[in-house]
C-alpha cells in the first residue's frame, strides 16, 4: 500500500554528525507524533566518513517515518539540503541542521503562521555562535539586503518552514551555504510571503562547525554573484521587451 502524503516533512542534512544524529532523530520522532497528521523525516547523508549513515539506516529500519537519502561523496551543504527538499513529499516542508543547536519543539511557533504565510523563517534570539561567526553573518546580511532588498533579519537560520508550492516553483542551484539566501531571494522574487519568528538557539556541544571555513565563504560569494547577475539580466530583459499594442475592436 502506498504511504499517505504526509502533512509535514522534516529535512535534515547530515555530514559527520554521529554524536548528534541519534538524539536528533528521537527528537524529530517525538515531535512528529505530537502532530495531528502523518509526517516523515528525510535525512540526507552527504558522504559522511563517520558512523552517521549507519546510525540513520539502523533507525530507518525501526521507524517507517524515517527516509535516508545518501550522497556517495561529500557534495556540500546546499547540495544535501536541495536533495532533501526535492525528496520531501509533505504539504509543508521544514528543515533544520543536525547539530542540535535548535529545539525542534519550537516548530510549533512556525506552524502557527501557516494560514497566512508561505515561508516561516526562524530568527535566532539570541544567536549563540562564536563572535567571529556572528560578525561574518552580520556583514553577509547587510550585503544580501543591499543587493536583493531582502527584508529578512537572520537569513541563514537553519529553522525554516515552506509551503510545498514554494519548493516546486523555484529553481535551486546552490551547492553550498548560499542556499538559504538563494531560496529566500527567489521565493520573494516569485511573490511568496515570508514571515519571521524568534526561536531559541544553543551553542554546539558536539561535532565540528564548517560554515565559516574560507572555502565555504568563497563558494557562497561566487554563488551570490551568479544569482545577482541572473536576476539583473532578467530585470533588464523585462524592461527592454517591447509592449505589443492592443488591437482596436472593429
Amino acid at each position: 500500500m502506498p504511504r499517505p502524503v504526509p502533512e509535514l516533512s522534516m529535512v535534515f542534512p547530515v555530514w559527520n554528525e554521529q554524536d548528534n544524529v541519534e538524539a536528533l532523530l528521537h527528537a524529530a520522532l517525538g515531535l512528529g507524533k505530537q502532530l495531528s497528521g502523518p509526517f516523515e523525516i528525510v535525512v540526507v547523508d552527504d558522504g559522511s566518513r563517520d558512523e552517521s549513515r549507519a546510525m540513520v539506516a539502523s533507525m530507518e529500519r525501526e521507524h517507517p517515518e524515517i527516509r535516508l537519502v545518501t550522497h556517495p561523496s561529500n557534495r556540500g551543504y546546499g547540495a544535501a539540503l536541495r536533495s532533501g527538499l526535492r525528496a520531501a513529499r509533505g504539504h509543508w516542508v521544514f528543515f533544520s541542521d543536525a547539530d542540535l543547536q535548535f529545539d525542534l519543539n519550537e516548530l510549533h511557533r512556525l506552524l502557527g503562521h501557516t494560514d497566512t504565510f508561505d515561508i516561516v523563517a526562524g530568527v535566532r534570539t539570541p544567536r549563540r555562535d562564536p563572535w567571529g561567526r556572528r560578525l561574518l553573518a552580520g556583514g553577509w546580511g547587510l550585503l544580501v539586503r543591499g543587493l536583493f532588498d531582502l527584508p529578512v533579519r537572520d537569513i541563514d537560520c537553519a529553522f525554516k518552514l515552506f509551503r510545498r508550492e514554494v519548493i516546486d516553483a523555484i529553481p535551486i542551484a546552490s551547492i553550498g551555504a548560499f542556499i538559504n539566501t538563494e531560496i529566500l531571494v527567489r521565493a520573494r522574487h516569485a511573490g511568496f510571503r515570508i514571515h519571521q519568528v524568534p526561536v531559541s538557539h544553543r551553542p554546539r556541544q558536539r561535532g565540528q562547525q564548517s560554515g565559516a571555513h574560507p572555502r565555504v565563504v568563497w563558494r557562497a560569494a561566487v554563488e551570490l554573484a551568479t544569482l545577482y547577475r541572473e536576476l539583473r539580466a532578467e530585470a533588464t530583459t523585462a524592461t527592454q521587451s517591447p509592449v505589443t499594442p492592443e488591437r482596436a475592436e472593429p
